[in-house]
């Protein structure tokens, strides 16, 4: 391929990526359903004509959201799970993901709020289910790894409830203030323990 092609397409990724970067913003701040195209080529500093050459409207900017997410975090959480030693007590393994997932949510409000909001239909409800189901995977091969004796079953099922536990803390981090949140964080931490013991 030629050198010039090959500058091009890096340019184009970079492009596309700092649209997505400017639609992440923009949804922190106005939320998906009052997104606007204009709204996102403003903050990645660009006009919507440049913009349309990327993406035609917000939805195909959802879609790559939603595979940029999908990809990031299956990635992530390969890496990290299957780094995991039996040698490492359940405390501070427990203690490490559950850290790492609060400080993904910080990270990326958007995210978050894609994932939990329902203006953004069916697409993004497969893509997180696909996403999870992959995570609960990994969980339980990592459990078993730590437990040779659990039944495949068994295991599926406890990184099922994991993950369900994390997923269904994490709205009420969000919304509480510092010290309430710590508190929450710090009792996930217990639940997932006691129940993982």
């Amino acid at each position: 391929m030629p050198e010039r092609t090959v500058r091009r397409q890096a340019r184009g990724l970079k492009r596309m990526a700092e649209i997505l970067d400017a639609a992440e913003a923009m949804i922190t701040e106005v939320g998906f359903p009052d997104l606007t195209t204009n709204q996102v080529a403003a903050r990645a500093g660009m006009s919507p004509g440049s913009l349309y050459q990327f993406f035609r409207n917000k939805d195909e900017i959802l879609d790559g959201l939603v595979a940029r997410y999908t990809d990031e975090r299956q990635e992530f959480w390969a890496a990290r799970l299957a780094a995991v030693t039996p040698d490492v007590p359940l405390e501070v393994l427990v203690g490490q993901l559950v850290d790492e997932s609060v400080a993904f949510k910080g990270a990326s409000p958007a995210y978050w709020s894609l994932l939990y909001g329902s203006a953004t239909g069916d697409r993004l409800a497969a893509a997180s289910r696909r996403l999870h189901d992959d995570v609960a995977r990994r969980i339980a091969a990592m459990l078993r790894r730590r437990s040779p004796g659990l039944t495949e079953d068994r295991a599926q099922l406890a990184g099922t409830m994991t993950l369900a536990a994390v997923k269904a803390v994490m709205p009420l981090v969000a919304a509480a203030a510092p010290e309430r949140a710590a508190e929450l964080v710090n009792e996930l931490k217990v639940l997932l323990v006691r129940y993982l013991t």
